[in-house]
């Protein structure tokens, strides 16, 4: 499994909230169309009816579409916890599964392994994707560990929003790091939080195979309705990344 997105700057993930925003998000070039509920939380989750149908409405794309993914909710670092819901989410055949780790230096050392540990029957059958919070500053030494445990990709995001976008807690160089060691351990890798259009050259240049996007997409905020002017002049952006 080739863990990069066919394209030569970073795809541009869009989170959405509704399967309107979906179709928006389509039509409007997204690489990963994400389905999460900004209302929700960080990683928000899709009840499961809706998470159904925006499966049956994906698959009934022609060739060459978007990838899907979907979050699992916010969970505290639990394993019983994070396998029931990253099940549920599996479950309605979304092809890429998120699941938060909100795992601190306090708490990571002693609790990763369990996690992965209760995690690992369910990576051998489906593409989970671990998602740290850098605004908990976890260990990013923790990479390899996903990879041993079958995950397919590793991406950066925030968990408070209001306490400042991705580059606020993690400068370039240490970001640059992350990709390179998800790419070294054939993981795909992305980068996300609180991101604008300004980041798109600077985090586009250190290589991750995707930038993930939802306040940025929207007029009103996060949790407003995505914008497809906003959506637009993102996909511009790594279009001319890609160009460049």
């Amino acid at each position: 499994m080739s863990p990069a997105l066919p394209c030569a700057a970073p795809g541009l993930l869009a989170s959405v909230a509704t399967l309107a925003e979906m179709d928006t998000a389509i039509a409007g070039g997204a690489d990963i169309v994400d389905l999460k509920d900004p209302a929700q939380g960080a990683l928000g989750a899709w009840e499961t009816a809706a998470l159904a149908a925006a499966v049956a409405r994906w698959r009934a794309l022609p060739p060459g579409g978007p990838l899907l993914s979907a979050t699992i909710g916010d969970h505290p670092p639990e394993p019983a916890a994070l396998a029931t819901a990253a099940a549920r989410v599996a479950a309605s055949g979304v092809p890429l599964v998120k699941i938060g780790f909100a795992l601190t230096p306090a708490n990571g050392p002693e609790a990763l392994a369990p996690c992965l540990s209760a995690l690992a029957p369910l990576a051998r059958t489906h593409r989970l994707i671990a998602v740290l919070f850098a605004d908990l500053k976890p260990d990013l030494a923790m990479v390899p560990a996903f990879a041993s445990a079958g995950f397919a990709g590793v991406m950066l995001d925030t968990a408070d929003k209001a306490a400042g976008p991705l580059r606020a807690h993690l400068d370039d160089r240490t970001l640059a790091a992350f990709v390179a060691s998800a790419h070294m351990r054939g993981l795909m890798s992305g980068l996300a939080g609180a991101l604008t259009l300004a980041d798109t050259a600077p985090l586009a240049a250190l290589g991750p195979d995707y930038l993930g996007f939802r306040g940025a997409l929207c007029a009103e905020g996060r949790t407003g309705a995505l914008d497809p002017a906003r959506l637009a002049a993102l996909r511009a952006a790594l279009q001319a990344q890609a160009a460049a």
